[in-house]
């Protein structure tokens, strides 16, 4: 008779964190700046410049990001 193996369950990923998080190949998590929507009127044209560039995410906010998309 031969033996069934046992599979881990697939995790789900998080569709919220999915949408807002990206984690390149050599495993950075990219995120898009806050306040970059609207009233940017009242801003300086050089920070409504630097909302544009994405920003990393380090540390343990990183970790849980990534272990919630399954990486």
């Amino acid at each position: 008779m031969k033996k069934k193996k046992k599979r881990k369950n697939k995790l789900k990923i998080r569709k919220s964190v999915a949408k807002r998080f990206k984690v390149t190949k050599s495993g950075k998590v990219i995120r898009r700046g806050a306040q970059n929507r609207h009233l940017k009127a009242n801003r300086s044209k050089r920070n409504t410049r630097r909302g544009k560039v994405p920003k990393q995410t380090t540390g343990k906010m990183a970790k849980k990001i990534k272990k919630m998309l399954g990486k």
